[in-house]
């Protein structure tokens, strides 16, 4: 643990950034597949990885960066993206140049990005390099793992197949090629509240498999792999902004399938009519998300005719976020690795509760935080943490008056006072009950501290229960 004296000085800088967090997050989105290219072709991942900026900690580091007479210029965010495999070679990787959006994020994508055969691997992932255009490196921040395909699956998809199989709750994409022209793609996307066919960015939808008998007021999500012929909605991961209540069509041949009810596979071309409707599509006209009718095929009771608009590629999509602060110090190493924590894991209780923090790119100079409370951490690997839970006396003195649950964030800070904030919370809720003989509070006297420490100290050790929630 750090010295009491360093403790102190950081428990009072923690205090202030739990006030007013001034958090810098990265934020990657991708696609789960990308589809190889052979020969001299490069087929462009798509949609294209994306990068936002956001947080009041950039504006925090561009007045560091002032008042160190570096200029304006000098805080301009730039960087590179490459596959993992890429090394260093500048080259080979995409320059990624930062635009400010009206919501003050900052955002770039990598459009030019693709594998080749020569690469013979089966999963990679992206590395983003960001640096501050004086020099300074900000970090090295990676995606999640991508799988190769070679082209999308034109057979009946097999629920043994998951990698490639939608489930209810995940999280896709949705772009439209007219006359499958790479320069005509436009992504599905959200903006200004409403819906858009959008050529430059792309939204995330999670995908939802609802109960066909519920109405569109209700709407419960159900588990399980979306099918073809399946009632779904799509609710926008950024806006919360969702679409009325669609079915879910196999297309081929710019017909959509009445009876297909096969599993929905990575890459496929499907269209989605609005439940209730008389052949009514989810279309796009330019830039604007319109309604079509379809034709019934005279021939054919089982299909309808389509037109471009209405044939959209489905994609499975990932997110991976990275936050972090550099409101306690004037930090001049990079920020990364920058840990991620995916659960907690309590063992013991009382006065020997250990808490095992799991994630990812954990390192021996991080120490666990329960709110401003440091605890004893102990570096297991670069997955795994473990701390000892800090008695709930430490929050202060006053808790032994109260009763109710305390809710704290849980922290984990470098040695050289970089925060990296989580979406994890540590909860300390009593139990409602007293000690055999225990008195009730309001009837103590005042003068009875020391009464009220050794109830206080047998409270905490035998009748609290921790949980811990995302």
């Amino acid at each position: 643990r750090s010295n009491p004296y360093q403790t102190n000085l950081l428990r009072d800088g923690v205090r202030r950034y739990l006030q007013l967090p001034a958090d810098q997050t990265v934020l990657i989105l991708h696609a789960k597949v990308a589809q190889k290219s052979y020969g001299n072709e490069k087929r462009f991942f798509c949609p294209p990885p994306c990068v936002y900026l956001s947080g009041p900690g950039w504006k925090l580091k561009q007045e560091q960066i002032k008042a160190r007479d570096l200029g304006e210029a000098g805080f301009r965010v730039c960087g590179y993206m490459g596959l993992d495999s890429m090394g260093s070679n500048l080259m080979e990787t995409q320059k990624l140049s930062f635009e400010e959006q009206p919501d003050t994020k900052g955002f770039s994508c990598a459009k030019a990005l693709y594998i080749s055969d020569a690469d013979k691997r089966k999963h990679f992932r992206l590395v983003l390099k960001l640096f501050f255009s004086n020099g300074q490196e900000i970090g090295t921040f990676h995606s999640k793992m991508i799988k190769v395909i070679s082209k999308p699956s034109q057979k009946k998809q097999s629920l043994k197949n998951t990698d490639l199989c939608i489930s209810s709750g995940s999280k896709v994409s949705l772009f439209n090629r007219l006359r499958s022209q790479t320069v005509s793609t436009r992504y599905l996307s959200v903006e200004g509240g409403a819906f858009i066919a959008s050529a430059r960015q792309w939204a995330a939808f999670t995908l939802h498999l609802a109960d066909e008998r519920c109405t569109r007021s209700e709407f419960p999500p159900r588990e399980g792999y979306i099918h073809y012929g399946s009632v779904v909605q799509l609710v926008c991961t950024a806006t919360g902004i969702t679409l009325p209540p669609l079915i879910i069509r196999k297309v081929t041949k710019q017909y959509a399938l009445l009876d297909v009810d096969e599993p929905i596979s990575q890459l496929h071309k499907c269209a989605f009519q609005f439940q209730g409707s008389d052949r009514m599509y989810l279309c796009l006209s330019t830039e604007k998300v319109i309604q079509f009718q379809a034709s019934p095929c005279p021939k054919e009771a089982n299909r309808e005719l389509l037109n471009d608009g209405s044939c959209w590629t489905i994609i499975g999509t990932e997110t991976v976020e990275y936050t972090f602060s550099e409101s306690l110090a004037c930090v001049c190493e990079p920020v990364s690795p920058v840990p991620l924590i995916t659960a907690l894991q309590l063992t013991g209780g009382g006065d020997v509760a250990m808490l095992e923090v799991q994630g990812e790119y954990f390192h021996a100079h991080l120490k666990v935080w329960f709110g401003d409370v440091e605890a004893e951490t102990m570096y297991r690997s670069p997955k795994s943490l473990v701390c000892v839970v800090p008695d709930v006396s430490a929050f202060g003195s006053d808790w032994r008056w109260l009763r109710y649950p305390i809710t704290v964030p849980l922290l984990l800070i470098r040695d050289d006072g970089l925060i990296y904030s989580s979406s994890f919370t540590f909860t300390y809720t009593p139990e409602q009950s007293f000690i055999p003989g225990q008195q009730v509070l309001s009837d103590i006297p005042q003068d009875s501290d020391k009464l009220l420490d050794s109830i206080h100290q047998e409270f905490t050790r035998t009748n609290f229960h921790l949980f811990m929630q995302s």
